[in-house]
């Protein structure tokens, strides 16, 4: 995968205003790591480039992919900076424009960021170091290879003359760069930068409250705005008291805005502009004030026939049946239920998430003399600019998008739908406008998590072996296709491990919408697969840490499934031997199997492999006799290959992705009713709570295998591990989610 990038990548160097350093670096499109990448030289007045060197030796290094709080405009500059081979204290990062030619593919999703990065950056900073060696070599009259480079010098070893980096970089400007295929990087046992601990360089900004989000862009002459879309999926306003709240105080303008046809995009995870209302005022409190007096007259469209009682009748009818069509089947399942010594069944459901990161969707949005210039916190610019150009009948160039940081992401903002809604309410109202979503619109108007219903069967021999395995998975569909985020991998755990298995699906028409959630379909499907695992050893009479480990068998690579993979390229095949390894050591880690547990506790285990990285969770949980669940600990083990390139971050990453994990199981449910979301706000929606976080112990497991990303692979085994705990302390599984307490009361 990595040969693939670096053989597709090109290296441009130029002269930077002030006489600085300007190298450029392109990576291949995110859709087809396999097409031929154009080199393309840069202006030499563009800051579109990876590292640019003052006169004074400082290094500004850009970060090319937007930064959601998962630290990359932190990592990918580490990566540079370790190669150029400066000191970390003398460099400063900037956020990339979006300027796919020069950068290539240019987003935050599927922990693809490291995979994809982690070593073309390096070889753009080896690059950068040889042009500064060449030059000092020139500037000396001296052979290349008597040179070297240490903490932003480069250095003549046999009279130990030293140039700084400042000094060399107008004659680098004039060397011919070097091959990216061929160039030198370092022994990993030389790294300063990679491996060790760094702050996020936003950090101090943060906490010091400076404006750096989307939500604090402020631009001259800009107004407020609030967008009211129909509380039903896909309807349309047919009037509202638009006089009446043009009058109230503060309020410029109220107006409909029609959306037209919804424009599916290639990626199937955000629509055109919808349908709405807009309210124009000075400031935003005005104009969610005015909300209040909103009066809208919808047509509420078809959807408003659909609700989550509804989805579970549909459910228990299907499960009657035999599945719709059967996804993938090995062996013979019916020959080999009927001779099991024993069979197991259970039905799991888990609903429909909203992402509700911390930030709710907005955006800034300023339209003049036929082009557009937009400031948005978005996982997925290009398509946010492609999308607004195609709405607002403007050619991409017309349209400049500025990335912010996020307030949080975990996939709600690959959809760009509050990016249009604010460029086509600036266009309409003639003025620069900020949009901001309020509480409720941000939880009734996601791209949900879809819910999902599986009647699982499973067949063990006379020795608790598992000879047959079936699940009827009933999801929703757009069409004839699955909702986005929605299907089933033929390969889904345990497939290839069961003689006789089958996959069997049946889909239930849905008008929400719906889209990736942090490690997406994994986040869900884990859960139910994982939780009766546990079930079947259980019945099995075995350890359920060890049945797992069993079932894996020996070490060794399976062959990857048919595909053209992901952005990386094809997927690896999936390593029994990596799956056993995070196993082995959670259970050293935690002490399974060796504490002296108190009455009404108990630890659970759960594994997932999800986006290149192999993950094992235990936790522990306490239920007291009143049903309250206490988790007590979480234990991590993960291999995302030979390298950490920031432990801090990469402890963040880990503990985020298990409490977000705890916390959907915990307390988190979208329902729907008459084709509306229920809840309103946080008090509907729990997230976790301070107090009911545990401690997260992170431990990581080295294998000589590619680097891979850390922001979701973490937390589809928290869920299943949080469940088969409450069972170990209380006999009663979880089949529902979210946990019902009530459930568990009297112990």
């Amino acid at each position: 995968m990595t040969d693939e990038l670096s053989r597709r990548s090109f290296l441009s160097v130029s002269a930077a205003a002030g006489g600085g350093l300007l190298l450029t670096f392109s990576l291949p499109e995110m859709a087809s790591a396999t097409a031929a990448v154009t080199p393309k030289k840069m202006p030499a007045n563009q800051l579109n480039a990876y590292i640019r060197i003052d006169a004074d030796g400082t290094v500004t290094i850009v970060s090319k992919n937007p930064e959601i709080g998962q630290g990359i405009k932190t990592m990918l500059p580490m990566v540079i900076a370790e190669e150029l081979d400066v000191d970390w204290k003398n460099v400063k990062t900037e956020q990339a424009p979006l300027s796919p030619k020069d950068f290539g593919a240019q987003f935050a999703g599927g922990s693809f960021a490291t995979p994809m990065n982690y070593e073309p950056l390096r070889r753009v900073g080896a690059a950068a170091r040889q042009m500064l060696i060449t030059a000092a070599a020139m500037t000396w009259h001296v052979p290349v290879d008597q040179c070297d480079t240490a903490m932003g010098k480069v250095r003549h070893k046999p009279t130990g003359r030293t140039l700084s980096y400042g000094m060399l970089c107008p004659r680098a400007c004039t060397v011919q760069p070097p091959d990216l295929k061929t160039v030198a990087v370092k022994d990993p046992k030389d790294f300063r930068i990679i491996g060790t601990s760094v702050a996020q360089v936003d950090s101090p900004l943060i906490v010091t409250g400076q404006p750096i989000f989307g939500i604090d862009v402020t631009v001259p002459g800009m107004r407020y705005a609030v967008f009211e879309k129909c509380p039903v999926f896909g309807g349309k306003p047919v009037k509202a008291n638009l006089d009446e709240v043009k009058a109230l105080p503060g309020v410029r303008n109220a107006f409909i805005v029609e959306g037209g046809k919804p424009t599916g995009l290639p990626d199937g995870i955000q629509m055109g502009l919808q349908d709405g209302v807009a309210i124009v005022a000075d400031t935003w409190w005005q104009a969610n004030k005015a909300l209040e007096k909103l009066k809208v007259e919808w047509a509420e469209g078809p959807v408003a026939s659909q609700s989550s009682r509804g989805f579970a009748q549909a459910a228990a009818d299907l499960f009657k049946k035999d599945p719709e069509k059967v996804l993938h089947a090995d062996g013979d399942v019916k020959s080999a239920f009927a001779s099991a010594a024993k069979t197991v069944e259970g039905e799991y459901f888990y609903p429909f998430i909203a992402h509700a990161p911390m930030e709710p969707m907005n955006t800034t949005a300023s339209f003049k003399d036929g082009k557009i210039e937009i400031w948005s916190p978005t996982q997925f610019p290009g398509p946010g600019q492609g999308l607004v150009a195609k709405t607002l009948g403007l050619a991409p160039p017309d349209v400049t998008v500025h990335m912010t940081r996020c307030g949080g992401g975990f996939g709600r903002r690959l959809a760009n739908d509050y990016m249009v809604e604010a460029a086509m309410i600036s266009k309409m109202q003639g003025e620069p406008v900020k949009l901001v979503w309020n509480r409720r619109q941000d939880i009734q108007h996601d791209f949900y998590r879809p819910a999902g219903f599986h009647s699982f069967k499973a067949g063990l021999d006379a020795q608790g072996k598992l000879i047959a395995f079936s699940d009827h998975f009933v999801t929703f569909k757009n069409g004839e296709k699955a909702s986005n985020s929605a299907d089933l991998a033929p390969t889904e755990f345990p497939a290839r491990f069961v003689q006789n298995l089958q996959f069997g699906v049946s889909m239930i028409p849905l008008g929400v919408p719906t889209g990736p959630l942090r490690a997406p379909q994994s986040n869900a499907l884990a859960y139910a697969f994982q939780s009766f695992i546990d079930e079947v050893a259980h019945a099995a009479g075995k350890d359920p840490l060890q049945y797992r480990i069993d079932l894996f068998g020996e070490p060794r690579v399976l062959k990857p499934p048919p595909g053209p993979g992901g952005p990386g390229g094809p997927a690896p095949g999936f390593d029994t031997g990596r799956a056993r390894g995070v196993l082995e050591m959670v259970a050293e880690k935690s002490g399974w199997g060796k504490r002296q547990l108190p009455k009404g506790t108990g630890m659970g285990v759960g594994f997932y492999y999800s986006h290149l990285g192999y993950f094992a969770e235990v936790v522990q949980v306490t239920v007291v006799p009143a049903g309250m669940v206490k988790v007590d600990k979480v234990w991590v083990v993960g291999d995302c290959g030979k390298q950490i390139i920031n432990p801090t971050g990469a402890l963040n990453q880990c503990q985020g992705a298990a409490l977000d994990g705890i916390s959907a199981a915990l307390g988190q449910e979208i329902t729907i009713d008459r084709g509306r979301v229920e809840q309103t706000n946080f008090h509907e929606f729990k997230l976790l709570r301070m107090n009911q976080a545990p401690p997260v112990e992170v431990h990581f497991r080295s294998t000589d295998n590619p680097t891979t990303g850390l922001g979701e692979p973490a937390l589809p085994p928290v869920v299943p591990a949080l469940c088969n705990a409450i069972f170990a302390a209380t006999g009663k599984r979880i089949r529902k989610l979210p946990i019902d307490t009530a459930q568990l009361k009297s112990i």
